[in-house]
């Protein structure tokens, strides 16, 4: 996961290396309307799939590769997009 200062300008300099990890703490969905912070519990690495459509139909979306309990009690499921290391 990369991540970038905040409250600055920056360049490709500027940009660190911070790993997603199994009890790391993040933010989901981050500068949204939308953040939550909690721990990531679970990494699905390559297991994380493809969702199945047939024909014009979805069946099931793709899996997420991130299991994060929020603080406030709830857990989503997540990708490395989707999340910022505190």
């Amino acid at each position: 996961m990369k991540r970038r200062g905040k409250d600055q300008d920056t360049t490709a300099d500027d940009v660190v290396d911070v790993p997603v990890a199994l009890n790391a703490r993040v933010r989901v969905y981050p500068e949204t309307d939308d953040e939550v912070s909690g721990s990531v519990v679970e990494d699905f690495g390559d297991t994380a799939g493809h969702g199945v459509d047939i024909g014009e139909n979805q069946f099931v979306g793709p899996a997420r590769r991130w299991a994060v309990a929020l603080d406030s009690g709830g857990l989503v499921f997540v990708d490395s997009a989707q999340l910022v290391v505190e």
